[in-house]
């Protein structure tokens, strides 16, 4: 079965579900690592994400999963929460998180950095827009950057 369509159904099936518990779903990943597989679903909610959220997810996601059968291999279920330092990867994460300050890593230097840290201005026309200290305001199109996090910053 195809990664694409093993992602589909997941998120299919616990969109629904996920919403009647005030959660959403950040990411979903079905990947082969070394002679494994992991599907690996990212949740959030406006509280902290807890144990019991995770295991709420997994055991109906497992129960799903066992009674329709979409995935023919073997895998490692995990689910869990995008932590502190969470990676933003939809549109409307760079709205949410505006003001926090974040690190693009980039798949190819912009003025002799392949990382800048700053405060997030936002998305605009497919660029992530920050304000860095030395550098000022930074604009870069989003294809250029492999990684944005959310940097914890410690007063």
């Amino acid at each position: 079965m195809k990664k694409k369509r093993v992602v589909d159904i997941v998120e299919e099936i616990l969109t629904p579900f996920v919403k009647t518990h005030d959660m959403e779903i950040v990411d979903v990943e079905f990947v082969k690592e070394g002679p494994y597989r992991y599907l690996r679903i990212t949740i959030d909610k406006e509280e902290p994400v807890t144990l019991d959220d995770c295991q709420l997810v997994s055991q109906y996601l497992n129960a799903q999963l066992d009674t329709i059968d979409p995935i023919e291999e073997q895998y490692f279920l995990e689910v869990s929460s995008p932590g502190v330092e969470r990676t933003l990867k939809k549109d409307k994460e760079f709205e949410k998180f505006k003001g926090r300050t974040v690190q693009l890593k980039l798949f190819q230097t912009f003025e002799g950095q392949k990382a800048i840290t700053g405060t997030l201005i936002g998305l605009i026309d497919d660029h992530i827009v920050i304000e860095n200290e030395t550098m000022g305001k930074v604009e870069i199109p989003k294809s250029k950057v492999s990684l944005t996090k959310l940097v914890v910053e410690f007063e």
